[in-house]
């Protein structure tokens, strides 16, 4: 895409600006030097050169007036206080209106630029003798300036392109988004190797067989031939296994390679959509200069993490809650000097704006130390507006109260102003969080200050999600609106209003059966722990009870077909790493369907799970997926709960998360194979009396003596496995389902 000279200028201006705001705020507040008012003349300097680059008499007359002063400032001939610094800061304005000026509207700017240009001279000049309009210095004439080398300007134009290019938002957001498909696809070809390991297992298992077979047929008279088969059977086996073998590196090696790279593209294509947190906060301390002025109050603000990347969508939509935000705790927060002083506290008050990463999220955090929320004067407004019982405020946490103050048209202000007391802005703020995917918390101390925390999304094209399991399907839940994920164990409920309930952090939280609420149904779920995904906040908290958790992920978001509309508690679609589909959830829908149910007393209890309880739970541990489903059918269909796991280590894993009344486990598995996890298990003072039955395809009298000697319970050949001896063996062992 072209770029033309006035574009480049304007995004120059825009830098150079930040500069002149940034430094005139620090000596404000008396935090200049000789080196603040030289970064500040190089600033004026070379808006001023790349202003005369371009064509733009305007910006070189006012920019050469501010370098100027800041000479004289810096000769000790000027002195700049407030009113000088007003005077410079009503500059820096109009240098940004003219660089937003379209070319052929230049012409108006010259009435406005004069009275600047005057105002900026008559608090004082370079020189004893400088006249009120300022003249031009020796090194460059203000209004008849030389035109600058040809080769001079195109070398500075040329800098100005290298540094800037424009590209359509579009193109780029359709670039993140091939990138983030290509760092999700290039995950399927880790499980597809592991696939392949197996693969290889079983044909060592294969080679084995054969030769157990080899064996048994040699002594047989007439044997000769089918020995010869058998050891060309042998030979094929043997280079097949060679083949695979070769292969599976070369797989692994393009995994390695394949994830490395869409990775690195994947953040390349992210870092051209990030842009310091300080390009959408700069105007902030100029802003709460003026409104702190208008109060008649005192502050020190304090931006902290300038550097922090940031997506530039989220950036743009955040800045507006963020300056509600900021006036509210200027305005709302911070008293007057003279209520400090009388509270103890200096006259200056502190506003804080900071955003960081933390756990893969953007934390932005406003923080000031004025009066507080007093949560007595909630209870009062929450009452006067009749939106909850007396009887029933009183015994609100604080974190309940406050969540009121999100409500619409809510206040505790009295007087409207300009600044705030409208009951217009939290609920706003809130709203365009939810539109964002993040959501906001506020903490408060009488005295001492308030604190909201805002967490959102990285970016808005990938998602980090919490992969959960509802009826045997994955879906999604952003992490952004996840509170906390629990294992929670049964006796820990209690029956409130017909709804089981538990504590958390101090709270009461009630908790809602995700099948239920997504009016979902698949196989029975687990009798053991609950898995709870708490979701929400203050007076909207609850515990979602899902089947089990899947771990965290990167999800690249796929809309769904508009022609399907709306679907409820649903929000778009993705793909897991072996490309499967799954949705992500709307957790604001999803609250709203939990309140709704819970309204007309169609929520219901954990049914599913009450039931579950009363079966005996069996943990199968098998690295052949056909093994695995098989003994799982058979034993559910008896009346079973079953869970699987993949391999030793897994299994041990799980054993220990969950209370199981058996174990039944393979011998040849990765990681950790079967012997080893079954010695591991009688290592254990939790676990060294549980029941364990080896179901392996080793039924040599030596592999039984094994399994038996490392204190497996029984020993089932695969060989010669039935469903019958599988069911008899497990009745043998802890009874009836």
């Amino acid at each position: 895409m072209s770029v033309s000279l006035h574009d480049l200028f304007r995004t120059e201006a825009e830098t150079q600006c930040a500069l002149l705001t940034r430094g005139l705020l620090a000596l404000d507040e008396g935090g200049g030097d000789a080196k603040a008012l030289a970064e500040l003349m190089r600033a004026a300097h070379s808006l001023k050169g790349a202003a005369r680059i371009v064509g733009l008499p305007a910006v070189v007359d006012v920019a050469h007036a501010m370098e100027d002063r800041f000479v004289a400032a810096q000769k000790g001939q000027v002195k700049l206080e407030a009113a000088q610094i007003d005077a410079l800061l009503q500059g820096v304005d109009l240098l940004q209106r003219i660089a937003a000026t379209p070319e052929a509207e230049m012409k108006r700017w010259a009435q406005e630029r004069d009275e600047i240009e005057a105002r900026i001279a008559s608090f004082s000049a370079p020189t004893p003798t400088a006249p009120t309009k300022p003249e031009p210095s020796a090194e460059v004439p203000l209004t008849e300036a030389k035109p600058a080398p040809v080769a001079e300007e195109k070398q500075a134009a040329d800098d100005l392109v290298d540094r800037l290019l424009r590209i359509n938002a579009e193109s780029l957001n359709r670039i993140l988004g091939l990138a983030g498909e290509s760092r999700v696809e290039s995950q399927w070809l880790g499980p597809f190797a592991r696939s392949l390991e197996r693969l290889k297992r079983m044909q060592v298992r294969l080679a084995q067989s054969i030769d157990l077979a080899r064996d048994a047929i040699v002594p047989l008279p007439g044997a000769q031939i089918a020995e010869l088969r058998m050891r060309e059977a042998q030979q094929r086996g043997a280079k097949c296994q060679a083949l695979l073998v070769e292969q599976l590196a070369e797989l692994e090696h393009f995994h390695r390679r394949s994830a490395s790279l869409s990775h690195r593209l994947y953040g390349a294509a992210l870092d051209s959509r990030l842009r310091p947190f300080a390009d959408g906060a700069q105007g902030f301390p100029r802003m709460m200069r003026d409104v702190a002025r208008t109060l008649g109050k005192k502050i020190k603000f304090q931006l902290v993490g300038e550097q922090t990347p940031v997506d530039r969508d989220v950036l743009e939509r955040l800045e507006a809650p963020l300056n509600h935000m900021l006036r509210n705790a200027l305005d709302h927060g911070i008293e007057p000097p003279n209520a400090r002083l009388a509270a103890g506290k200096p006259a200056t008050g502190h506003i804080r704006l900071e955003a960081a990463h933390s756990g893969g999220l953007l934390q932005v955090t406003i923080t000031d130390d004025g009066a507080g929320i007093d949560p007595a004067a909630v209870r009062r407004a929450v009452i006067a507006r009749g939106l909850s019982t007396p009887e029933r405020v009183a015994e609100m946490r604080e974190a309940e109260l406050f969540d009121f103050l999100f409500l619409p048209g809510f206040s505790l202000k009295e007087n409207v102003t300009e600044i705030s007391g409208r009951g217009v802005g939290l609920d706003v703020v809130r709203d365009l969080l939810r539109q964002l995917r993040g959501t906001v918390r506020l903490t408060s101390e009488p005295g001492r200050g308030t604190t909201f925390q805002l967490r959102l999304p990285l970016t808005l094209s990938v998602l980090r999600a919490l992969l959960v399991e509802i009826a045997g399907e994955p879906y999604g839940i952003p992490l952004a609106a996840i509170d906390s994920t629990v294992r929670l164990r049964r006796d820990a409920l209690a029956q409130l209003g017909g709804r089981p309930h538990f504590e958390h952090n101090g709270a009461r939280v009630g908790l809602a059966n995700a099948r239920r609420v997504l009016e979902v149904s698949g196989p029975p779920t687990s009798g053991g722990d609950l898995a709870v995904v708490v979701l929400g906040e203050g007076l909207r908290r609850h515990g979602l009870v899902v089947d089990r958790f899947l771990g965290e992920r990167e999800l690249v978001v796929q809309p769904l077909d508009p022609r399907l509309g709306k679907i409820p508690d649903v929000s778009s679609g993705s793909l897991t790493d072996t490309g499967a589909p799954l949705l992500v959830l709307d957790v604001e829908d999803l609250l709203r369907s939990i309140e709704r149910l819970g309204a007309s007393d169609r929520l219901g209890a954990l049914d599913e799970t009450a039931q579950a309880a009363q079966r005996k739970r069996v943990l199968v541990v098998d690295d052949s997926l056909t093994v695995r489903e098989l003994m799982r059918k058979v034993l559910t269909a008896e009346g079973y709960d079953i869970e699987l796991a993949v391999d030793g280590m897994d299994g041990w894993n799980t054993l220990r998360a969950g209370d199981f009344q058996l174990v039944i486990t393979d011998v040849d598995m990765p990681r950790m194979d079967g012997i080893e996890f079954i010695r591991t298990i009688r290592g254990d003072p939790a676990t060294k009396q549980k029941p364990v039955l080896i179901v392996s395809y080793k039924d040599r009298e030596q592999d039984r003596a094994l399994g038996l000697g490392a204190g497996a319970d029984a020993y089932l050949g695969k060989g010669g496995f039935s469903d019958e001896s599988l069911v008899q063996t497990v009745r043998d062992l802890i009874g009836a389902p």
